[in-house]
C-alpha cells in the first residue's frame, strides 16, 4: 500500500501489518505522520505530544 506525505507529498510504502493510528516518519521531510485510513491508505500529521506536569 502506498499514500502521499501530506507534507512534502513524497510517496510512502505501507509495511504489510501497518494499523490505524500508528505513527510513521517520512523519509523526504522526517515530519511525524499518523496512519487514519487503510482503504484506502491515508496519512495525516501525527498529533502534538502534550507535556504531562503530573497533573
Amino acid at each position: 500500500m502506498q499514500s502521499n506525505c501530506p507534507e512534502c507529498d513524497a510517496v510512502i510504502t505501507l509495511e504489510d501489518g501497518t494499523e490505524v493510528n500508528e505513527i510513521l516518519v517520512c523519509p523526504d521531510c522526517s515530519s511525524e505522520l499518523e496512519v487514519t485510513a487503510l482503504e484506502p491508505p491515508a496519512l495525516a500529521p501525527a498529533p502534538m505530544e502534550e507535556e504531562d506536569w503530573g497533573e
